[in-house]
């Protein structure tokens, strides 16, 4: 299984419509078919700690079944169409893959 976690950092300027807009693009990524579970939200809620940072707007965490799967996505047309009609309300993009 490999987990492919993002978090954006949005424009600050972006209105609440405008962010909603953002979040439900995201939301059209779990079309791509080599997606075995996704997971969109906000930072928690929770008691801040020294290790955590809530700073992002929104995180988005995909499961695949492989290395292969993940790849795929990379280059599949909604992924691309995503990217390339969204990057203009970000100001950061973190990613952290993973698997065992």
């Amino acid at each position: 299984m490999l987990v492919h976690a993002v978090y954006f950092w949005l424009k600050p300027e972006l209105t609440a419509a405008e962010r909603a807009r953002f979040r439900a693009e995201v939301k059209k990524l779990a079309a791509i078919k080599t997606i075995e579970r996704i997971h969109i939200g906000a930072p928690a809620s929770v008691p801040e700690r020294s290790v955590t940072d809530r700073t992002f707007d929104l995180a988005l965490t995909i499961m695949f079944r492989s290395a292969a799967a993940h790849d795929a996505y990379q280059i599949d047309p909604i992924h691309l169409s995503f990217v390339e009609q969204n990057e203009g309300s970000w100001v950061r993009v973190q990613v952290f893959d993973s698997e065992d």
